[in-house]
């Protein structure tokens, strides 16, 4: 199995209400994959040696899942509150290095 982190952004055309949460997150708790996740708060950039590049604003948050690959990983994409208001979640894969 590996780590994906499905990372929210802030582009939902609705705001997703308290209970599609608890009933993702009962979905994903079930499957046994889930990893855990946190909102994402305020932050900074920080470079040494020269200028930062921006802070992203559109990241809200994170959910960390095991999966065999992508295409695996993408079915918790069904039930995401984000998702499935319109927005955008990216599915990313936390190498092993």
């Amino acid at each position: 199995m590996n780590d994906f982190m499905l990372l929210m952004h802030n582009d939902a055309t609705t705001e997703p209400a308290d209970s599609e949460w608890e009933a993702y997150f009962g979905m994903l708790s079930a499957s046994g994959a889930f990893q855990g996740g946190s909102s994402i708060g305020a932050g900074a950039t920080f470079r040494q040696g020269g200028a930062a590049g921006p802070l992203s604003a559109r990241l809200t948050g994170f959910i960390r899942v095991t999966a065999h690959d992508l295409t695996d990983a993408k079915r918790f994409l069904t039930g995401n509150p984000i998702y499935e208001n319109g927005g955008t979640v990216e599915i990313r894969e936390l190498p092993r290095d």
